[in-house]
């Protein structure tokens, strides 16, 4: 399995706008986009930082996975993911040497990219997701 880049940070945040706001004071960015991804629960904005992104996640409903994250941990790093040149390859690698997969296949996640996430257990209580360098 090859990772190609640090794809982005997710940090998982109560109010997007709030912390868009926050972001562009203290760091001078601001969101190359913003969209609704429904199937993950989330409204997300991503920032570009050099070659990687800084991933702003807010939730949906008080339900969702990012919901219950905030309502356990509070605001701060969500999950860590990792460019991949094929995830189909790159999750068949995994599951050979153990990893526990919370997606054996691949979703689509924001910008339609193609998207797998690999539980906590796995490596240092970080939730990693890989995404398919296109």
């Amino acid at each position: 399995m090859l990772l190609l880049n640090l794809d982005h940070v997710a940090l998982a945040v109560r109010d997007l706008d709030e912390a868009l706001d926050r972001f562009a004071r203290l760091y001078g960015v601001t969101a190359a986009s913003r969209e609704v991804v429904a199937s993950e629960g989330v409204e997300e904005a991503m920032i570009l930082v050099g070659g990687s992104q800084v991933q702003l996640l807010a939730p949906l409903s008080p339900d969702s996975p990012v919901a219950r994250f905030l309502e356990r941990r509070g605001e701060g790093i969500h999950h860590l993911a990792f460019a991949v040149p094929d995830l189909d390859a790159a999750l068949a690698h995994l599951a050979a040497e153990g990893a526990e997969l919370v997606d054996a296949e691949p979703r689509r996640g924001g910008g339609g990219s193609r998207i797998a996430f690999v539980h906590p257990r796995t490596f240092g209580g970080t939730l990693t997701e890989l995404v398919e360098s296109t």
